[in-house]
């Protein structure tokens, strides 16, 4: 079997173990990470546009991979992991369920690729392959968006939440325009 993929040095392989390794802080996890990588390498290289760049270019897929790692593994939660005795949940619910229906008050440009990675749960390269438009582009319009929601949802509620990011106060500033009983 082999181990690196095609034109990759297995010095640069291990650069990348190495490198995704320190951020991930697990050797089996980095690997499989770096098959991802390599993946991507293999199927992305037509938009290498200087070859002389080949391995920072690498580098670069390397940190996408290991951001998407941590996003997806931070919204992955396990039903052993709720306290389904405390009322935490009822605010989360309650708050998740008014960002949605904020998120349909924003413009287009931004809802749709908002919708895209947090629902979709795409990355914004994904999101700038499927709506058509640079990368820089879709992360700005994902960061623009997020900036509008939080505006919309800082004037209207005050949340407080945990160390670990549940909703432990959901305070409407003004009456809740969202699901009753929130």
């Amino acid at each position: 079997m082999q181990t690196t993929a095609p034109g990759i040095s297995k010095g640069l392989y291990h650069e990348l173990i190495r490198f995704v390794q320190k951020r991930v802080g697990n050797k089996s996890t980095a690997e499989d990470i770096v098959q991802d990588v390599f993946i991507k390498v293999h199927s992305k290289s037509a938009q290498l546009r200087d070859e002389d760049k080949i391995s920072a270019w690498i580098f670069q897929i390397a940190r996408n991979a290991v951001s998407d790692h941590f996003r997806k593994s931070s919204r992955s939660v396990q039903p052993v992991d709720i306290d389904w005795d405390s009322g935490v949940h009822e605010f989360n619910d309650c708050v998740a369920y008014c960002l949605k229906a904020m998120m349909l008050t924003l413009p287009d440009k931004y809802r749709i690729p908002l919708e895209l990675t947090e629902i979709d749960n795409l990355s914004q390269y994904e999101v700038a392959n499927r709506l058509k438009i640079s990368y820089p582009g879709a992360r700005s319009r994902v960061q623009r968006a997020r900036k509008m929601l939080k505006a919309k949802i800082d004037e209207l509620y005050l949340i407080k939440t945990d160390v670990y990011g549940n909703v432990i106060v959901c305070e409407n500033r003004f009456d809740c325009c969202c699901k009753p009983g929130c």
